[in-house]
């Protein structure tokens, strides 16, 4: 769950609190597990078969370990941990503004649906359902919106995965050269944030409420909010797993030789099975957990940090 303020009588953050806070939690997020985005970056775009049936070991671990290490595959450990932060500026970009519109987006469109559409919220799915389901569809809401940050994606993606595309030039003539191309994928990434964002705020709120009956989700503790962010990122993960993979594909693939996302489906299907849409997802669900509790801890300790700081106020306390 993105790290909401309290609503009514009680003390909300102020926005600006939010995005310092947010922005904060996400730099330090990117330079821990860049490294392993770009693990799993690099293996959803390979559509090779790395472990197959009568390979030796050996050679499988030796393919596994020119995937991930690429050009790298043979310098020392240090090398090849060094290698796997490509694209660090875009995604530092990406990272902290997506992290800032989902940390400070979400809630407001939760309000908004509050406001608005509370009691048809209530009527529909029951009182304590309801509630839930008004965090998913904010959540929904504000994942489709997040298409605008798409050509930061773009970006960072091929440079982990495909950075030949580069060929030499700098961010301001990639943009000039390539313009609207900066948002191929766009209805794959639709298709994949929209459930995906769902299941996230959607499934963390469902753990809250029903696992752990939190009335003021904000009451939660630490252990709470590990297993309910785990909760809602595997059940994200899991339903937007095969969209990623498409997704990934599109957009590490060179500038100047596209594949339509239809494309890449049929022959995914054909040529890798039905298991290839899942490509990637074990390292991205073995970095959930602590990825997760990671950024939710710092945010939460940011927020109101900064938010004291901005008023000069003593600090406020919280329930």
């Amino acid at each position: 769950m993105s790290p909401v303020g309290s609503s009514g009588k009680k003390h909300s953050e102020s926005g600006t609190a939010r995005l310092l806070g947010a922005g904060a939690s996400g730099i330090l997020e990117l330079f821990t597990f860049h490294p392993v985005d770009t693990v799993a970056k690099r293996l959803m775009s390979n559509s090779d078969k790395i472990f197959s049936a009568g390979q030796p070991f050996a050679q499988s671990v030796g393919k596994l370990n020119q995937v991930i290490f690429r050009d790298a595959a043979l310098k020392p450990t240090i090398g090849k941990y060094l290698s796997l932060f490509p694209g660090l500026g875009y995604a530092a970009g990406y990272k902290v503004a997506q992290r800032i519109y989902k940390f400070g987006g979400q809630p407001v469109a939760r309000d908004f649906l509050e406001r608005h559409y509370g009691q048809s919220f209530t009527r529909a799915f029951g009182e304590r359902n309801g509630k839930a389901m008004m965090h998913a569809t904010a959540g929904s809401v504000i994942g489709i919106g997040e298409v605008a940050l798409l050509p930061l994606d773009v970006l960072k993606i091929k440079r982990q995965t495909n950075p030949e595309a580069f060929r030499g030039r700098g961010l301001f003539r990639i943009v000039a050269d390539e313009g609207m191309a900066l948002y191929r994928g766009a209805g794959w990434t639709v298709l994949r944030n929209a459930p995906g964002s769902f299941a996230l705020f959607g499934g963390s709120a469902f753990v809250k409420e029903f696992a752990f009956g939190l009335d003021n989700y904000n009451n939660a503790t630490f252990m709470q909010n590990f297993f309910a962010s785990i909760g809602g990122a595997v059940a994200s993960l899991t339903v937007s797993a095969p969209m990623d993979v498409i997704k990934t594909r599109i957009q590490a693939r060179s500038f100047d030789n596209p594949e339509s996302g239809m494309t890449i489906l049929r022959k995914m299907v054909q040529k890798e099975g039905l298991g290839s849409f899942f490509k990637g997802l074990t390292p991205k669900i073995l970095v959930v957990g602590p990825k997760l509790v990671y950024g939710f801890t710092l945010a939460q300790y940011f927020i109101p940090t900064f938010d004291r700081i901005l008023r000069g106020s003593k600090p406020v306390e919280r329930v």
